[in-house]
């Protein structure tokens, strides 16, 4: 299956219908550099930063016009018609990097709990809101501000619907304390009277409760200001912006029903993306 193809076939197909071919071309070749960055770190090689470090010089090849593969040739084409920049790929990498070496986004204090988690947001979803925002032709202050809000909810949403599944990978993105392996036995069905006493007490359990609903209420706060400023755009322009962020935030209140005692991930079953994607549409056009 084609990169193109396979994103018609994502949850952001319907607004394909709506963009110029050269358009779907470029969010799609974006979409494979991501979706290649993000295999190398997931799906980890014998030695994957070395796979991370060859797609950082193809990046590095392709703004000196002189790239090797053919999505780096496919991506040069995009760079200089649309006017892409260099931080939209490194910055990216960046995110990715931390993944392969386990950062930790604990705050140095409770005045700033989310500044360490940001710098990790800001290149992992942020960056590529306004590399999106950049193809679909939206610029200026406001584009930024909406690349903030949106890529910050949507990135947040995804912490707390896979942080079992990161866990299991060695990573905590939540802005605490929590080790990867007391989140784990926290999501164990059965514990040790050991495990127990030493780690699932009620006051580290609650901890990582209340970094929930934290993380959760930050990203609502981002979702209603994302809303706002997607009315302040042509409406067509900024149908894939609009469609994620109702997936994502239909998504979030289905977590939040849970009252986060979820020990699988959450998702939208097929029904419930449907609709969000139509009310999406009727919004944009109604």
């Amino acid at each position: 299956m084609s990169e193109l193809a396979a994103y018609k076939k994502s949850s952001f197909g319907p607004a394909f219908l709506f963009l110029s071919r050269r358009k779907r071309q470029a969010l799609a070749h974006y979409y494979e550099f991501c979706r290649l960055a993000d295999d190398i770190v997931d799906e980890p090689s014998d030695d994957p930063q070395k796979a991370l470090q060859a797609l950082r010089q193809e990046i590095q090849f392709v703004f000196i016009r002189a790239p090797r593969t053919k999505l780096g040739k496919q991506l040069l084409k995009d760079v200089q018609h649309f006017h892409l920049s260099e931080d939209r790929f490194r910055l990216l990498l960046e995110g990715m990097e931390a993944d392969l070496q386990h950062k930790s986004y604990a705050p140095d204090n409770q005045e700033d709990l989310f500044g360490p988690l940001d710098w990790y947001i800001y290149r992992v979803a942020v960056i590529v809101g306004k590399t999106t925002l950049d193809i679909l032709g939206v610029k200026g202050p406001k584009a930024d501000e909406l690349a903030q809000t949106l890529g910050t909810a949507v990135q947040l949403t995804n912490i707390i619907r896979d942080v079992y599944e990161d866990a299991k990978l060695g990573r905590v993105y939540l802005p605490c304390q929590l080790s990867a392996e007391e989140i784990l036995l926290i999501h164990r069905k059965n514990h040790t009277l050991q495990d127990t006493s030493l780690i699932l007490g009620s006051v580290r359990a609650n901890v990582l409760k209340t970094m929930f609903q934290r993380c959760a209420s930050r990203a609502q706060e981002n979702y209603q200001r994302a809303f706002q400023l997607l009315d302040e755009f042509w409406p067509i322009s900024i149908l894939p912006c609009r469609i994620m962020g109702y997936i994502y935030q239909r998504n979030l209140v289905k977590i939040e029903k849970t009252n986060f005692t979820f020990k699988k991930p959450i998702k939208l079953n097929k029904l419930e993306k449907t609709k969000a994607v139509l009310y999406a549409i009727l919004k944009t056009f109604f």
